[in-house]
């Protein structure tokens, strides 16, 4: 940034004061609240996270140093819109993996076919083929919950990849078989009651000295 295109000292200072005053209307709303999920405590939350975030960048801009805070997500999600105290969630995951080590993964999911509840047939003899790892994921994720296959992803021959867990209200609880033909596309981010991201991304913006736009950690929204 030129010289000319830098924010002056005087706008530094407006924009401290602008946290000190919604640090104030945080705690007021905080202080004074209706219940868990007042309204009221997630805009004055929105509302200090992008005045953290605003001096932050000013702050980098001028004096080319950064605060210690870490006010997640600020960004990624537009304002909660849901109801005060939901009555019905749905939590929606999704992790990444790459095969790393397809051998591994055939021979793991002919193990979980010997437990007799996953099907697989000749996984080392379609070792070469795509139709190998297609049985071969089938079996272990057949055989096995997501959760322990992601704590056990390297063992199955995996890589693990970003991931992303978001809890949403809803305004009552789907029907049975309601919402199978598409899963995801009825997921609105102002319906986002909270959401954590893990993305190796955050340990390489931690570990350089590079500032990027983005908020570090692996924590990206909590209300």
């Amino acid at each position: 940034m030129s010289d000319a295109a830098q924010p002056s000292a005087a706008e530094v200072r407006a924009a401290a004061e602008a946290v000190k005053s919604a640090l104030d209307r945080h705690l007021a709303a905080i202080e004074g609240r209706s219940g868990s999920d007042d309204p009221a405590v997630y805009a004055a939350f929105d509302e200090l996270a992008a005045a953290a975030e605003a001096y932050d960048e000013l702050l980098y801009d001028t004096y080319d140093e950064v605060t210690p805070f870490e006010i997640p997500g600020s960004d990624n999600l537009p304002a909660y819109a849901g109801p005060a105290e939901p009555s019905a969630l749905s939590v929606l995951i999704r992790r990444d993996y790459t095969v790393a080590d397809p051998q591994r993964l055939l021979s793991q999911a002919e193990r979980a076919a010997e437990l007799g509840t996953a099907p697989f047939d000749g996984a080392r003899e379609a070792a070469g083929g795509g139709g190998g790892v297609h049985a071969a994921l089938g079996a272990l994720f057949g055989e096995y919950e997501p959760d322990e296959i992601a704590s056990r992803h390297q063992e199955f021959g995996l890589e693990e990849g970003d991931s992303t867990l978001w809890v949403c209200a809803v305004d009552e609880p789907a029907e049975p078989g309601e919402w199978l033909s598409a899963p995801f596309d009825q997921a609105d981010p102002q319906q986002v009651v909270c959401r954590f991201d893990v993305s190796s991304l955050f340990d390489e913006e931690l570990d350089s000295d590079d500032r990027d736009d983005e908020p570090l950690g692996a924590l990206r929204r909590e209300r």
